[in-house]
C-alpha cells in the first residue's frame, strides 16, 4: 500500500461472468444469432460481448464431482445478465424475433449501470437465462 494509506489501484470493471451451459448447441446458435462472436473449448463455451465475456461452463466440467470453481447451487438457468442495445427498440425486436426469442417483459424503463435510465425488454436464452437488453436514449449515459 502506498505511504498515504491509499490503495495501490482500484477494480476496473468487469472481465468476465461464469455460468454453468446445459443446451450447448442451442445455446452457440443463440448466441451467434444475435451476432456475438462464441468460441467453443472443450471445458467453455465463450461469448464475446464487446471487451468482456461470458463464460458457459460445458455440462461435463461443471457436473465433474470436484469441480468447485462456481458457485456452489449454481445450475442451469441461474443467470441474469444484461446488454447495452446500441440500436432501435425497432431493431432490437427485430434482432430477438430473428433469434427466437420471445419477449417476457417490456419495454418497461430501467435504470443502469451508467447511472441513467434506459428502456429494457427480458428475453430467455435456451437455458433459461434471463436477459435483459437496455437502451439508452442517445447521449444518456456514458461508461465511467
Amino acid at each position: 500500500m502506498p505511504p498515504d494509506g491509499a490503495p495501490a489501484g482500484r477494480v476496473g470493471g468487469f472481465d468476465h461472468v461464469s455460468l454453468p451451459l446445459q443446451h450447448v448447441d442451442a445455446m452457440v446458435a443463440f448466441y451467434r444469432s444475435l451476432g456475438l462472436d462464441v468460441v467453443e473449448t472443450p471445458h467453455l463455451v465463450q461469448v464475446y460481448v464487446g471487451t468482456q465475456m461470458i463464460n458457459f461452463h460445458q455440462p461435463a466440467i461443471w457436473q465433474r464431482e470436484g469441480f468447485t470453481l462456481r458457485a456452489p447451487a449454481a445450475t442451469p438457468p441461474c443467470g441474469d445478465l444484461c446488454f447495452v442495445w446500441d440500436g432501435s427498440a425497432g431493431s432490437l425486436g427485430a434482432l430477438l424475433a430473428e433469434a427466437g426469442a420471445e419477449i417476457e417483459e417490456g419495454p418497461v424503463e430501467r435504470h443502469g449501470g451508467r447511472r441513467a435510465a434506459g428502456e429494457s425488454v427480458y428475453v430467455r436464452d435456451p437455458d433459461g437465462n434471463l436477459l435483459e437488453f437496455l437502451t439508452y436514449p442517445e447521449g444518456g449515459g456514458h461508461d465511467r
